[in-house]
Formats: structure tokens, C-alpha cells, sequence
């Protein structure tokens, strides 16, 4: 078990409390596949009885499984007589691997039908955050992460994704509705169109950000012009300890001045790279500023913090947000597996077991 995994062991499902927030036309069927239904009000009038088990699961090794709380909430809230229904679910951030089941329902057809897709789509999108962010802090780990996820999708999934993150071990986002169900709110100082609206100066920008909030190191972004080890210099003598850190977020197609004024022409070198924050930190240093902290973003992946790390980067806090949630290789499916007591399932398929299941009881709706 990793440091990651311990960190994530002793949870508990959070059915007593309201984390989750689900839109009242969920019960309408407004989100449900029509041949479901369909098959619900089939099985309402010539298959009552029938009682199945399905089970969620999908195809890859070394997942982190994320979004059982939530079904087991959306089960809770909207499936009919949840009381009656026997489920088995495993903990949001246990790793599992394909074809390893991750929840079953077991109970009459026409009760829950109408909830199998919601619950393949919240496997799948959460599974697919905490996965990537597991596998970013494995690459990172003990060096922290910094989620930037809120700009690569739509922006009501932030909630959700940002949980995702938490359970997997990122602590830190860049809004308050990723770290809303658990607690945690947004950081960050400023962005590239600060230093735009003070036509490219980075002192004066860095001091309306002071004026504003008095109280808050600065964090500057230092990549603005292109010249990162200039501008962190002149940040750090103008400000001495009012700065915290300093952000590179670097173009990928650009070589940084401080390379050109080398006669350096080397596509490696391009965007942020490890020269260029070893060029940064041993610059600050050497002046005295060995307390400010180095955040590096622009296209992080697990691969590229790997390299980072294998180089001995010093970097103090690594900014990821597209790889988080564009990085999709899960995909959860719910199967009937058995029908009255009986195996029966389609060609391919067959009741898998987990010994991460474990039983939960819902509670009666008043």
C-alpha cells in the first residue's frame, strides 16, 4: 500500500450528511436513457417480481475507484423502497482493478432501473478524477499538488471532479466550488490578464495585488514576458519577504530568454523545464531569496512530473488541470448478472466478486 493509499484508508460512507446535491428532475427521468424507461415501466407491468443483481464495473487495472458515495446517496434519494434494496459497495479511493466490482444492487428490477446510466456516468466521471489525480500525486509525491481542473471542462462538474481530487490526496484548488464538498476553499493570486490590464509590469501588478489584500504573500507570475529569470529577480528585490512564491506557466512553443541570451537553441528547453527552474531557484538564491517558493504549470502529466522529479527539479508545488479530468480512460457498466437467485447474464459477462464489498444498509424515505 502507498503513502497515497494510507493517507486515503479510514472512510466512511457519507450518506448522513448533504454533500451531494441532486437536481429534483432526476426523479422525473429527465437524465435517463429512454430504453430504460421504458424497460422500467415494462418490468412494472409484466415483470414485477423480478428480482436482479447488477453490477458496476469497469475495464482497467490500478483505478481509484471514486463516486460510490454518490450513487449510494442517489440510491438513497431516489430509488424506490431503497430500504428493500441489498447493496454491496467498496469506499470512494480503493484501488480497483478491470472487471473488479465496485458496487451491486440487488433487489426488484422496477424499483432502480431508471438509475442505471446516472450511476455508470458518476462512476465513470469520478473514477476518471480521482484516478488521474492519484496517479499525478504518485508521480509528484512528497512534493504537493495543485489543482487547476476548473477551466478544462464544463463548470458545474467542478464539485464534483474537485471531491474526486480530495479523495485521491489534492488538497489545494483554484475555486471554492471544487472544494466544496469537503470543505476546502480556492487559492490562488493572479492570472496573465492582471499584468495585461498594467501594460506588462509585473511590479505595479504585484503591488495592486498587495494593496488589495494586505495580508496574503504575493505569488507573482513570472513568465509574462518571457525573460522568467529577470522577472523573478526583479519580484523578489522589489518585495523581499511580502513574496511567497513565484508561478512559471511558460509556453510550450517558447524558448525563455534566459537560453537565448545563451545562444541556446535546444527544443528541450522549451516551455517550463527543469533548466529553466534550476536557472530560476539558483538565481534567487544566490541573492538571498532561498524562502520563495517555485510553482510550475502548463501542461503537467504524471510524465512530465516524473521527469521534473528524476531531474531533481526543485519545484515546491506542481499546477495540473487539463490530465485531471481530459485524461479519460474509464468507463463504468452496469450488468444484470443474476435474475430470481439465478446466474444469467449475456455472453462475455458473469457476476464478478470483490473483497472490498461490503454491505450497506439504506435508510427508509419519510
Amino acid at each position: 500500500m502507498t503513502e497515497i493509499e494510507m493517507k486515503n484508508k479510514d472512510r466512511k460512507f457519507r450518506l448522513t450528511n448533504k454533500t451531494f446535491k441532486f437536481p429534483s428532475a432526476i426523479k422525473d427521468h429527465f437524465y435517463t436513457a429512454n430504453y430504460f424507461v421504458k424497460t422500467m415501466e415494462i418490468a412494472e407491468k409484466h415483470l414485477a417480481d423480478t428480482v436482479v443483481t447488477m453490477q458496476f464495473f469497469q475495464r482497467r487495472d490500478n483505478v481509484m475507484a471514486c463516486g460510490v458515495d454518490e450513487s449510494l446517496a442517489l440510491l438513497q434519494e431516489f430509488a424506490r423502497y431503497p430500504e428493500k434494496l441489498k447493496i454491496e459497495a467498496c469506499h470512494d479511493g480503493d484501488i480497483v482493478n478491470a472487471n473488479e466490482p465496485v458496487l451491486k444492487i440487488t433487489g426488484l428490477y422496477k424499483d432502480f432501473a431508471y438509475l442505471e446510466s446516472l450511476i455508470d456516468g458518476i462512476l465513470t466521471r469520478r473514477t476518471t478524477a480521482a484516478t488521474n489525480s492519484y496517479e499525478v500525486l504518485q508521480a509528484a509525491y512528497p512534493t504537493e499538488v495543485f489543482s487547476m481542473a476548473d477551466r478544462q471542462d464544463d463548470y458545474l462538474t467542478q464539485a464534483g471532479d474537485g471531491y474526486a481530487s480530495y479523495i485521491a490526496g489534492i488538497k489545494k484548488f483554484s475555486t471554492d466550488a471544487q472544494g466544496a464538498w469537503v470543505n476546502v476553499k480556492g487559492m490562488g493570486t493572479m492570472p496573465h490578464a492582471l499584468i495585461a490590464m498594467t501594460n506588462g509590469d509585473l511590479i505595479k501588478a504585484c503591488e495592486l495585488y498587495h494593496k488589495t489584500f494586505p495580508n496574503e504573500k504575493i505569488s507573482a507570475l513570472v513568465d509574462y514576458h518571457n525573460d522568467t529569470v529577470t522577472e523573478a529577480l526583479k519580484v523578489a528585490r522589489h518585495f523581499g519577504a511580502k513574496l511567497g512564491s513565484i508561478r512559471l506557466d511558460n509556453s510550450k512553443a517558447l524558448l525563455d530568454e534566459y537560453f537565448v541570451r545563451q545562444g541556446l537553441n535546444d527544443p528541450s528547453l522549451k516551455g517550463v523545464s527543469p533548466e529553466l527552474v534550476f536557472a530560476v531557484r539558483e538565481a534567487l538564491d544566490k541573492e538571498g531569496f532561498n524562502y520563495v517558493n517555485i510553482v510550475v504549470s502548463s501542461g503537467f502529466t504524471p510524465e512530465k512530473i516524473k521527469y521534473f522529479k528524476a531531474k531533481n527539479a526543485p519545484v515546491n508545488l506542481y499546477g495540473v488541470g487539463s490530465f485531471i479530468v481530459n485524461n479519460k480512460e474509464v468507463g463504468f457498466t452496469g450488468d444484470v448478472v443474476v435474475v430470481n437467485g439465478k446466474p444469467q447474464a449475456k455472453v462475455g459477462r458473469q457476476e464478478y466478486f470483490s473483497d472490498k464489498l461490503e454491505k450497506v444498509t439504506l435508510k427508509k424515505r419519510m
